[in-house]
Protein backbone atom coordinates (compact mmCIF):
# COMPACT_ATOMS: atom_id res chain seq x y z
CA UNK A 1 0.00 0.00 0.00
CA UNK A 2 1.03 3.95 -0.94
CA UNK A 3 -0.27 6.72 1.02
CA UNK A 4 0.92 9.99 0.64
CA UNK A 5 1.26 12.25 3.86
CA UNK A 6 -2.06 14.09 2.53
CA UNK A 7 -4.16 10.86 2.47
CA UNK A 8 -6.73 11.90 4.98
CA UNK A 9 -9.99 12.77 3.17
CA UNK A 10 -12.75 13.48 5.23
CA UNK A 11 -15.53 13.83 2.82
CA UNK A 12 -16.97 11.43 0.03
CA UNK A 13 -15.42 11.51 -3.22
CA UNK A 14 -14.86 8.73 -6.24
CA UNK A 15 -12.83 5.63 -5.73
CA UNK A 16 -12.21 2.46 -7.91
CA UNK A 17 -12.30 -1.12 -7.23
CA UNK A 18 -10.02 -3.07 -9.24
CA UNK A 19 -9.97 -6.94 -10.12
CA UNK A 20 -7.52 -8.44 -12.21
CA UNK A 21 -9.44 -10.67 -14.97
CA UNK A 22 -8.49 -12.84 -18.17
CA UNK A 23 -7.93 -9.59 -20.40
CA UNK A 24 -6.04 -7.68 -17.86
CA UNK A 25 -8.17 -5.82 -15.23
CA UNK A 26 -11.55 -4.90 -15.05
CA UNK A 27 -12.73 -1.88 -12.93
CA UNK A 28 -15.83 -0.61 -11.12
CA UNK A 29 -16.02 3.11 -9.50
CA UNK A 30 -18.01 4.52 -6.79
CA UNK A 31 -20.83 6.30 -9.41
CA UNK A 32 -21.00 2.50 -10.99
CA UNK A 33 -18.78 2.63 -14.11
CA UNK A 34 -17.00 -0.20 -15.59
CA UNK A 35 -13.93 0.24 -17.10
CA UNK A 36 -11.61 -2.58 -18.68
CA UNK A 37 -8.06 -2.60 -19.94
CA UNK A 38 -4.32 -4.35 -20.32
CA UNK A 39 -2.48 -2.36 -18.00
CA UNK A 40 -3.35 -1.54 -13.99
CA UNK A 41 -2.07 2.64 -15.14
CA UNK A 42 -4.53 1.83 -18.09
CA UNK A 43 -7.93 1.01 -16.22
CA UNK A 44 -7.65 3.34 -13.78
CA UNK A 45 -6.39 6.37 -16.71
CA UNK A 46 -9.99 5.59 -18.22
CA UNK A 47 -11.43 5.94 -14.99
CA UNK A 48 -9.73 9.31 -14.40
CA UNK A 49 -11.34 10.42 -17.90
CA UNK A 50 -14.91 10.09 -16.43
CA UNK A 51 -13.42 12.36 -13.18
CA UNK A 52 -10.46 12.43 -10.41
CA UNK A 53 -10.55 8.89 -8.31
CA UNK A 54 -9.16 9.71 -4.57
CA UNK A 55 -8.86 6.38 -3.61
CA UNK A 56 -8.22 3.07 -5.35
CA UNK A 57 -8.47 -0.63 -3.88
CA UNK A 58 -6.97 -3.73 -5.87
CA UNK A 59 -7.41 -7.39 -5.32
CA UNK A 60 -3.48 -8.26 -5.82
CA UNK A 61 -0.61 -8.32 -3.36
CA UNK A 62 1.07 -5.15 -2.73
CA UNK A 63 4.30 -5.70 -0.93
CA UNK A 64 6.31 -8.53 -1.54
CA UNK A 65 8.07 -10.68 1.28
CA UNK A 66 11.52 -11.36 0.79
CA UNK A 67 11.23 -14.40 3.16
CA UNK A 68 8.56 -16.26 4.53
CA UNK A 69 4.81 -15.34 4.47
CA UNK A 70 3.42 -12.35 5.02
CA UNK A 71 1.04 -11.57 8.19
CA UNK A 72 -1.56 -9.91 5.80
CA UNK A 73 -2.31 -13.58 4.40
CA UNK A 74 -2.36 -15.36 7.91
CA UNK A 75 -4.76 -12.59 9.17
CA UNK A 76 -7.07 -13.14 5.80
CA UNK A 77 -7.10 -16.65 6.13
CA UNK A 78 -8.61 -16.19 9.50
CA UNK A 79 -11.11 -13.12 8.17
CA UNK A 80 -12.61 -15.68 5.65
CA UNK A 81 -13.47 -18.86 7.79
CA UNK A 82 -14.37 -21.43 5.38
CA UNK A 83 -13.38 -19.55 2.16
CA UNK A 84 -9.53 -19.66 3.50
CA UNK A 85 -8.15 -21.40 0.45
CA UNK A 86 -9.28 -18.27 -1.36
CA UNK A 87 -6.11 -16.56 0.09
CA UNK A 88 -2.84 -18.01 -1.33
CA UNK A 89 -0.06 -17.10 -0.33
CA UNK A 90 2.13 -14.06 -1.81
CA UNK A 91 5.24 -15.06 -3.21
CA UNK A 92 8.67 -13.79 -2.40
CA UNK A 93 9.90 -10.50 -4.50
CA UNK A 94 12.78 -12.67 -5.78
CA UNK A 95 9.86 -16.06 -7.14
CA UNK A 96 7.92 -13.54 -8.63
CA UNK A 97 10.73 -11.62 -10.44
CA UNK A 98 11.37 -15.37 -11.95
CA UNK A 99 11.56 -15.81 -16.05
CA UNK A 100 10.00 -19.41 -15.31
CA UNK A 101 7.51 -21.44 -12.91
CA UNK A 102 10.53 -23.56 -12.27
CA UNK A 103 13.10 -21.36 -11.47
CA UNK A 104 10.41 -19.62 -9.24
CA UNK A 105 9.59 -22.47 -7.36
CA UNK A 106 13.49 -23.06 -6.67
CA UNK A 107 13.53 -19.31 -5.28
CA UNK A 108 10.30 -19.86 -3.35
CA UNK A 109 11.86 -23.43 -1.73
CA UNK A 110 15.06 -21.88 -0.76
CA UNK A 111 13.61 -19.17 0.85
CA UNK A 112 10.39 -20.51 2.59
CA UNK A 113 10.54 -24.43 2.24
CA UNK A 114 7.34 -24.41 -0.02
CA UNK A 115 7.18 -23.98 -3.81
CA UNK A 116 4.64 -21.55 -5.54
CA UNK A 117 1.67 -22.95 -7.71
CA UNK A 118 1.04 -22.28 -10.89
CA UNK A 119 -1.34 -20.01 -10.40
CA UNK A 120 -0.03 -17.77 -8.03
CA UNK A 121 3.17 -17.70 -10.62
CA UNK A 122 0.48 -16.63 -13.42
CA UNK A 123 -0.06 -13.50 -11.70
CA UNK A 124 3.62 -12.34 -11.33
CA UNK A 125 2.68 -10.07 -14.40
CA UNK A 126 -0.24 -8.56 -13.07
CA UNK A 127 1.69 -8.15 -9.49
CA UNK A 128 4.47 -6.17 -10.92
CA UNK A 129 2.63 -4.69 -12.89
CA UNK A 130 1.38 -2.69 -9.36
CA UNK A 131 4.34 -3.06 -8.04
CA UNK A 132 6.26 -0.96 -10.66
CA UNK A 133 2.63 1.32 -11.20
CA UNK A 134 2.06 1.79 -7.39
CA UNK A 135 5.08 3.26 -6.50
CA UNK A 136 4.04 6.35 -8.91
CA UNK A 137 1.04 7.60 -8.32
CA UNK A 138 0.22 10.40 -5.72
CA UNK A 139 -2.86 8.92 -4.58
CA UNK A 140 -3.73 6.14 -1.65
CA UNK A 141 -3.63 2.62 -3.49
CA UNK A 142 -4.98 -0.15 -0.87
CA UNK A 143 -4.74 -3.63 -1.23
CA UNK A 144 -7.23 -5.75 -0.72
CA UNK A 145 -8.88 -9.61 -0.84
CA UNK A 146 -12.89 -9.68 -1.96
CA UNK A 147 -13.43 -12.44 0.87
CA UNK A 148 -12.35 -10.52 3.18
CA UNK A 149 -14.26 -7.52 2.02
CA UNK A 150 -17.55 -9.11 1.60
CA UNK A 151 -17.39 -11.10 5.16
CA UNK A 152 -16.52 -7.58 6.83
CA UNK A 153 -20.11 -6.26 5.02
CA UNK A 154 -21.56 -9.74 5.79
CA UNK A 155 -20.54 -9.28 9.48
CA UNK A 156 -19.51 -13.03 8.92
CA UNK A 157 -17.41 -15.35 6.18
CA UNK A 158 -19.66 -16.21 3.15
CA UNK A 159 -21.19 -19.51 2.86
CA UNK A 160 -20.45 -20.48 -0.68
CA UNK A 161 -17.38 -20.07 -3.00
CA UNK A 162 -17.78 -17.42 -6.01
CA UNK A 163 -17.62 -19.60 -8.63
CA UNK A 164 -21.24 -20.80 -7.90
CA UNK A 165 -24.68 -19.78 -8.66
CA UNK A 166 -25.34 -19.48 -5.17
CA UNK A 167 -22.16 -17.84 -4.43
CA UNK A 168 -22.59 -15.00 -7.10
CA UNK A 169 -26.61 -14.31 -5.49
CA UNK A 170 -24.66 -14.47 -2.11
CA UNK A 171 -22.67 -11.51 -2.79
CA UNK A 172 -24.89 -9.67 -5.01
CA UNK A 173 -27.13 -9.73 -2.19
CA UNK A 174 -24.34 -8.35 -0.01
CA UNK A 175 -23.88 -5.69 -2.28
CA UNK A 176 -27.49 -4.79 -3.00
CA UNK A 177 -27.79 -3.90 0.96
CA UNK A 178 -24.52 -1.58 0.98
CA UNK A 179 -26.57 -0.30 -1.88
CA UNK A 180 -24.38 -0.81 -4.62
CA UNK A 181 -26.22 -2.69 -7.21
CA UNK A 182 -24.01 -3.35 -10.91
CA UNK A 183 -25.73 -2.13 -13.62
CA UNK A 184 -26.94 -4.53 -16.83
CA UNK A 185 -25.02 -3.03 -19.10
CA UNK A 186 -21.61 -2.13 -18.41
CA UNK A 187 -20.26 -1.70 -21.99
CA UNK A 188 -17.28 -3.40 -22.16
CA UNK A 189 -16.36 -4.32 -18.64
CA UNK A 190 -19.50 -6.40 -19.07
CA UNK A 191 -17.22 -8.99 -21.02
CA UNK A 192 -15.49 -9.61 -17.70
CA UNK A 193 -16.43 -12.44 -15.45
CA UNK A 194 -19.51 -11.88 -13.70
CA UNK A 195 -17.32 -12.84 -9.63
CA UNK A 196 -14.81 -10.28 -11.35
CA UNK A 197 -16.85 -7.75 -11.73
CA UNK A 198 -18.50 -8.18 -8.09
CA UNK A 199 -14.94 -8.51 -6.42
CA UNK A 200 -14.17 -5.31 -8.42
CA UNK A 201 -17.68 -3.62 -6.94
CA UNK A 202 -16.80 -4.94 -3.25
CA UNK A 203 -13.24 -3.13 -3.65
CA UNK A 204 -14.80 0.04 -4.70
CA UNK A 205 -16.63 -0.46 -1.13
CA UNK A 206 -13.65 -0.64 0.52
CA UNK A 207 -11.88 2.15 -0.83
CA UNK A 208 -14.97 3.95 -0.02
CA UNK A 209 -14.76 2.71 3.60
CA UNK A 210 -10.84 4.13 3.61
CA UNK A 211 -12.11 7.92 2.70
CA UNK A 212 -14.37 8.04 4.90
CA UNK A 213 -11.88 6.48 7.55
CA UNK A 214 -14.00 3.44 8.27
CA UNK A 215 -11.36 0.73 6.72
CA UNK A 216 -9.60 -1.66 8.98
CA UNK A 217 -5.99 -2.30 7.82
CA UNK A 218 -4.58 -5.81 8.61
CA UNK A 219 -1.90 -5.62 10.06
CA UNK A 220 -2.94 -2.98 12.00
CA UNK A 221 0.68 -1.70 11.06
CA UNK A 222 1.51 -2.64 7.43
CA UNK A 223 4.85 -4.78 6.83
CA UNK A 224 7.55 -3.36 5.50
CA UNK A 225 10.14 -5.40 4.08
CA UNK A 226 12.86 -3.40 4.05
CA UNK A 227 13.86 -3.44 0.16
CA UNK A 228 11.85 0.07 -0.35
CA UNK A 229 8.85 -1.72 -1.94
CA UNK A 230 5.22 -1.06 -1.05
CA UNK A 231 4.32 -1.78 2.44
CA UNK A 232 1.76 -5.15 2.91
CA UNK A 233 -1.32 -4.60 4.13
CA UNK A 234 -4.78 -6.10 3.15
CA UNK A 235 -7.78 -3.50 3.67
CA UNK A 236 -11.46 -4.36 4.61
Amino acid sequence: MVIPDHAAVLTPARVLGVDAYRKGWVALSSDLRGYVAATIAEVVAAAERDGPVAVVAIDIPIGLPTGGPREADRLARRLVGRRASSVFSTPVRAAVEAATHAEATAIAVAATGKGISQQAYALSGKILDVDQWVRTVPIPVLEVHPEVSFATAAGAPLTHPKSTWAGIEERRAILASLGIVVPSDLGPAGAAGVDDVLDAAIASWTAHRYLTGDAVSYPAVPEDYGDGGPHAAIWA
